[in-house]
C-alpha cells in the first residue's frame, strides 16, 4: 500500500481524524493523479462532480510534496475555509511539519497609513462611516493579521473600508512612513516563508500580470500550482490580462489627492480645486452613459456626441490634476504617489481612446464599456488568452493542477483546455457518488414559449408555481438576468398573496450573499430568487433547499461585446462558435447552477428547468447529458409526488 493508499483507507489517518469520513475510490484515484501529476511537474485538468472529496484530493498530495505549493481559490470564502479548516485538519491528521499561510488582495487588510490620514481629513459621507472608522481603528490596534474579515463589527461593504485601506495604486511601498506598521507586507512575508499559501485567482493573476501583490516572488519558488474552481479562470485571466480604467479609480485619486493635500500642501488651495473637477467629471462621465448593469460595444458610444465630450473632459481634468501634482509632488510621497497615478490614468484613457486593436504583445485586444450603477470602466480586454496563459506556464518547471466540478462538456474538455492553452495537459473525469437517481428528478416542463418571447416570465412563473407549492418553498428561482429575476419575483408575490401562503420571499440584493444565505437556512422555507452571483459557490445542505429552478438556458448574451468580438474571430478562422465557444460555456455555467441542489448524499431535491430549447433542440441534449443522471418527468405531478414521498418518509 502506498502513502496515498494508506491516507485515504478505511482505518488511515483521515478516518481518525475526520468525523464522518468514508473511503470513497474517486477521491483515492483523484489523489493518486495528483500526486502523479506533482512529481512529473505535469498540467492535469480534472473534473470532479460534487461529494467526490476533491479538496482532500489534492491537498493531501500537496501536503506530502515537500516543496512551495500555491493554492488559488475562486472565491475568499474558500480560501478561509481551505486555510482556517481543512489545511489545518489535514496537517494534523498526517503528521507534517508543513508551514501554511493566507494571502489576500491589498484591500483585504488594514492600511495603517492610509487609516490615519482618513481620520485626520474627517470627510466621510455619514456618521454611520465615521463610527465604523472609529471601529477599524480600534482593531487595528488589536490585531495581528489586519485582516478586515475578522473585524466582524464592520459591515464588509461599508465605505469606510474604502478609506482605511490601500490599492495598488495608492500604495506608498518601501516609501511609506508606517512601512514597519503594514499588514500586507507581513502576509506576504509570511507567504514567502510558507510551504502552503492559499491564494485566490484575483490576486493570482493581479500578481503575475502587476507584479504586485508578492506573487512575483513567490512564483519563482513555487513547485505547485492548484487551482480549485478553475471553472472561473478564462473569465478572471480576461479581466486582468487586459486595462481597465474605472471611474472608480479615477474618483479614489482624487480623494487620496485632497486627503494629501489637506496633509502636506494646505497652502495650495488650487490642487483642491483641479480634484473636485476630477470628481465631478468622472462622475459626468458615468452620467453621459444611460442605464446600468450594461456591457456596450466601445463604437456605439464613441458615437454619442455627449459621451465623447465626458470622456475628453475627463481626460483634461486627469491633465490638469497632473500639471498642479507636478508643482507639488515633492512635499510628500503621498502626493507623489497621486501624481505618478494621474500619469498613469491620463496614459491609460490615451491608450482607450486611441484606435487600438492590439495589445503590447500584439495580442488582439476588443474595446468595450462596462456600466455599474454608480460607475463605469474603460476596457481593452484580450480576444484570445491561450497564449498569453501558455507564457505565464513556460519557464520554471512545475505541476499546474485545474480542478473543478465543471470543466467539462461531458467526458470533453477541448473547449476549457482551448481557452487555457492546455493542449498538453492530461485531464480526468470522476462523476459524484451521490445518488442521483433515486434522489433527485429532473423537471421540464411541457408548452413554454419561446425563451425570447414578452411574457417568458409570467410563464416561469406559472409552470413553477405548482412546484413551489409542492416543495413549500425550500427553493432558489435561478434567472438569467436582473430583469427576469425582478419581474419574477413580483409574479411570485402575487402569487403567495392570492393563496394566502405564508412562505418567505426574498430576492438578490435585499442583503449582501452571506446575510441572504443565513436567512435562507434559518427560515427553513423561503423562496429565494436570485441572479448570476447565486448560480455558484453557494453551499445549502439539507431540506430548506430542495427545488432549484432556472428559467433559461445560461448562454450570455450575444450582444455582449467582448463575446461578439470571440464570435466574429472564430466564424472568420472559419470555426463554429455557436457549438465551440458559447454551447461549451453555456453546459459549465448550466452545471454550476444544478450543482446547488445536492450538497450531500441524503439530499433530495427536484431540479426544474423552464427553458424548451432543453428538449426542443438538438443541442439541448448535450447540455442534460452533462448534467448529473436524474430522473427526467415532464409532468408536474411526478413533482408532487416526489414530495409528497419525502414527506412521508
Amino acid at each position: 500500500m502506498n502513502e496515498i493508499e494508506r491516507i485515504f483507507a478505511p482505518e488511515g489517518p483521515l478516518a481518525a481524524a475526520v468525523a464522518g469520513f468514508r473511503p470513497r475510490p474517486m477521491q483515492l484515484e483523484m489523489a493518486q493523479r495528483i500526486a502523479k501529476a506533482i512529481a512529473g511537474n505535469l498540467a492535469l485538468v480534472a473534473e470532479a462532480g460534487t461529494g467526490t472529496g476533491k479538496t482532500f484530493a489534492y491537498l493531501a498530495p500537496a501536503l506530502l510534496s515537500g516543496g512551495k505549493v500555491i493554492v488559488s481559490t475562486g472565491t475568499k470564502t474558500l480560501q478561509d475555509q481551505l486555510f482556517n479548516r481543512d489545511l489545518p485538519t489535514l496537517r494534523n491528521a498526517l503528521k507534517v511539519g508543513a508551514s501554511i499561510a493566507l494571502l489576500k488582495g491589498r484591500a483585504n487588510y488594514v492600511c495603517p497609513y492610509h487609516l490615519e490620514r482618513a481620520l485626520s481629513a474627517g470627510r466621510l459621507a455619514s456618521r454611520e462611516e465615521a463610527a465604523h472608522l472609529r471601529r477599524i481603528a480600534r482593531f487595528a490596534e488589536r490585531t495581528k493579521s489586519g485582516d478586515k474579515a475578522e473585524c466582524i463589527d464592520v459591515p464588509e461593504d461599508s465605505g469606510a473600508w474604502a478609506l482605511a485601506t490601500s490599492t495598488r495604486e495608492n500604495c506608498l511601498g518601501q516609501e511609506c512612513p508606517n512601512v514597519k506598521d503594514c499588514f500586507v507586507l507581513a502576509a506576504r512575508q509570511n507567504a514567502l516563508l510558507a510551504d502552503v499559501v492559499v491564494v485566490n485567482h484575483h490576486l493570482f493573476f493581479a500578481d503575475v500580470m502587476l507584479k504586485d501583490e508578492g506573487m512575483g516572488e513567490l512564483l519563482p519558488a513555487c513547485n505547485t500550482i492548484i487551482f480549485d474552481e478553475a471553472h472561473q479562470l478564462p473569465e478572471v485571466a480576461g479581466l486582468f490580462f487586459g486595462e481597465s480604467v474605472s471611474t472608480s479609480q479615477i474618483i479614489e485619486l482624487a480623494r487620496d489627492t485632497k486627503n494629501e493635500g489637506i496633509v502636506a500642501a494646505k497652502d495650495y488651495p488650487a490642487l483642491q480645486d483641479a480634484a473636485q473637477a476630477l470628481d465631478k467629471a468622472a462622475r459626468d462621465l458615468r452620467l453621459a452613459v444611460k442605464g446600468e448593469n450594461l456591457r456596450l460595444p466601445a463604437a456605439r458610444l464613441e458615437a454619442e456626441t455627449e459621451f465623447r465630450a465626458a470622456l475628453q473632459g475627463l481626460a483634461d481634468a486627469v491633465k490638469e490634476l497632473g500639471r498642479h501634482l507636478g508643482t507639488q509632488a515633492e512635499r510628500g510621497e503621498g502626493l507623489a504617489n497621486c501624481l505618478r497615478r494621474a500619469q498613469e490614468m491620463a496614459q491609460g484613457l490615451a491608450r482607450w481612446s486611441g484606435g487600438q486593436t492590439e495589445d503590447a504583445a500584439g495580442d488582439a485586444v476588443v474595446k468595450w464599456v462596462e456600466v455599474y450603477s454608480q460607475a463605469m470602466s474603460l476596457n481593452l480586454t484580450p480576444l484570445d488568452i491561450a497564449p498569453i496563459f501558455q507564457r505565464q506556464m513556460e519557464g520554471h518547471p512545475r505541476a499546474w493542477i485545474f480542478a473543478s466540478a465543471t470543466l467539462a462538456v461531458g467526458n470533453n474538455f477541448s473547449h476549457y483546455c482551448g481557452e487555457l492553452g492546455l493542449a498538453e495537459a492530461d485531464t480526468a473525469v470522476w462523476g459524484s457518488p451521490f445518488d442521483y437517481e433515486n434522489n433527485a428528478l429532473l423537471y421540464s416542463p411541457l408548452g413554454m414559449p419561446d425563451p425570447n418571447s414578452a411574457l417568458y416570465q409570467e410563464a416561469v412563473a406559472e409552470a413553477a408555481w405548482p412546484a413551489i407549492r409542492a416543495s413549500g418553498g425550500r427553493a432558489f428561482v435561478l434567472c438569467t438576468s436582473l430583469r427576469a429575476m425582478r419581474r419574477i419575483r413580483e409574479l411570485l408575490q402575487e402569487k403567495l398573496t392570492s393563496e394566502g401562503l405564508d412562505l418567505p420571499l426574498l430576492m438578490q440584493g435585499e442583503g449582501s450573499r452571506s446575510e441572504l444565505l443565513e436567512r435562507f437556512r434559518f427560515l427553513g422555507n423561503a423562496i429565494l430568487v436570485a441572479s448570476q452571483s447565486f448560480w455558484e459557490g453557494v453551499d445549502v445542505r439539507g431540506e430548506a433547499l430542495s427545488l432549484v429552478v432556472i428559467d433559461k438556458l445560461p448562454f450570455a448574451p450575444p450582444d455582449d461585446p467582448v463575446l461578439s468580438a470571440r464570435i466574429d474571430r472564430l466564424r472568420a478562422a472559419g470555426r463554429n462558435p455557436f457549438m465551440e465557444y458559447q454551447l461549451p460555456r453555456a453546459v459549465i455555467s448550466m452545471k454550476q447552477g444544478s450543482g446547488r441542489l445536492i450538497r450531500d448524499e441524503d439530499d433530495r431535491g427536484v431540479l426544474m428547468i423552464c427553458d424548451p430549447r432543453l428538449t426542443g433542440k438538438p443541442y439541448g441534449k448535450a447540455i442534460w447529458r452533462s448534467l448529473p443522471p436524474m430522473r427526467r418527468t415532464r409532468d408536474v405531478a411526478d413533482v408532487e409526488n416526489f414530495f409528497a414521498q419525502g414527506r412521508e418518509a
